[in-house]
C-alpha cells in the first residue's frame, strides 16, 4: 500500500523530533532575549561585560570572515586590472604607433625642407642651375646605378647635364623625355667623375663600383695619399661637371687608390638642381659682374 504524501509530523516520529527541538530554541532564544534584557536594565556594567565577551567570542570569526572578503576583493582587483591593463596596452600600442608614423613624417619634411633651402642658397650664390625638380625613384640592385628625375624636356632637361643634390653630386642626365629625365648615377660603373681633394687639390679620378660606393685612383698610380675622412670634390677637368661640388668622402685606403661613399645618398634625396654643362663660357657667365639695371649711369 502506497505511503500518503501529506504525511503529518504526529505520524514521523523523526519530524516530530525536529518539532520540538525548534520549539526548545525558540522558548530557549526568548528567555535569553528577556534576560539580557532585564539585565541590561538592572545591571547595565555587567551587561556591557556580557556583551564584551560576546564580542571577543565572535572575534575570530569575524577575523576569518574578513580575510576571505578582502582576498576575493583583491582577487577581483587583480582581475579587474589584468583586463584593464590589457586594453590600456593596446592604446597605448596604437598611440605609439601613430606617434612614430608622425615622427617619420616630421623628420621627412624637416629634411626635405633642408634640401630645399640648402638649394636654394645654391640657386643664389650658383647661377649654373638650369632647372630643380624630385628624384622619384632610384635603383639599388640592378647591375645599373640609374634615378628617374621629375622633369624633362619641358623645362630644358637635356643629356649630358650634371645632377646635384644639397649635399654633392648626384650624377648626370642619361636622356631626357618630355615631362620625366633618367639619371645616370654616380655610383654606377659608367660613371667617371674628375675630382680632387679638397685640402690640398690632390687630382684623381672617382669611378662608380655598382655597389654604391666609388673608386678613388689617383693619377699618379705610384703615389697613394689617400687617408679615411679625406674630402673630394669636382675638379672641372675635362668638361661636363662644374667644379667645386662635393662628391664623396674616404672611408678607406686601398692598395690602388681609396674606398669613398657618396655625400649625396640617392636613396635619401629628394630635391635636386640639373645643372648646365661646365664649359669655359658657363665659366664666364658665372663670374663675369651683373648688368646694371636699365636708366642707372
Amino acid at each position: 500500500m502506497v505511503r500518503p504524501a501529506n504525511k503529518r509530523p504526529g505520524q514521523s516520529r523523526k519530524a516530530q523530533y525536529g518539532l520540538f527541538a525548534a520549539y526548545v530554541i525558540a522558548v530557549t532564544g526568548a528567555v535569553a532575549g528577556l534576560l539580557l534584557a532585564v539585565l541590561s536594565v538592572v545591571d547595565p556594567v555587567g551587561f556591557a561585560t556580557l556583551r564584551v565577551a560576546s564580542h571577543e567570542v565572535a572575534a575570530p570569526i569575524a577575523r576569518v570572515t574578513r580575510s576571505v572578503t578582502g582576498s576575493i576583493s583583491g582577487i577581483d582587483d587583480a582581475v579587474s586590472a589584468y583586463v584593464g591593463a590589457g586594453s590600456q596596452n593596446r592604446r597605448l600600442r596604437k598611440e605609439l604607433a601613430e606617434t612614430r608614423r608622425k615622427l617619420v613624417a616630421t623628420s621627412s619634411l624637416e629634411e626635405e625642407n633642408r634640401q630645399l633651402k640648402a638649394l636654394l642658397q645654391l640657386q643664389q650664390t650658383d647661377k649654373a642651375a638650369l632647372a630643380h625638380g624630385y628624384l622619384l625613384t632610384s635603383t639599388s640592385t640592378s647591375s645599373r646605378r640609374l634615378a628617374l628625375l621629375s622633369i624633362g624636356r619641358n623645362v630644358g632637361v637635356a643629356a649630358g647635364q650634371p645632377v646635384r643634390g644639397a649635399d654633392g653630386l648626384i650624377g648626370r642626365v642619361l636622356t631626357a623625355g618630355p615631362s620625366v629625365s633618367q639619371v645616370l648615377l654616380l655610383t654606377d660603373v659608367d660613371n667617371v667623375v674628375p675630382v680632387r681633394r679638397a685640402r690640398d687639390g690632390l687630382p684623381a679620378l672617382a669611378n662608380g663600383r655598382g655597389n654604391g660606393d666609388l673608386d678613388i685612383r689617383t693619377l699618379n698610380i705610384a703615389n697613394n695619399p689617400f687617408k679615411p675622412g679625406d674630402i673630394l670634390v669636382t675638379s672641372g677637368t675635362g668638361g661636363l661637371y662644374p667644379p667645386n661640388i662635393p662628391v664623396a668622402i674616404v672611408v678607406r685606403r686601398q692598395d690602388d687608390g681609396a674606398l669613398a661613399r657618396p655625400l649625396a645618398d640617392p636613396a635619401k634625396v629628394d630635391a635636386v638642381a640639373v645643372l648646365r654643362p661646365y664649359t669655359p663660357d658657363n665659366l664666364e657667365a658665372r663670374t663675369a659682374p651683373a648688368a646694371p639695371p636699365a636708366g642707372t649711369p
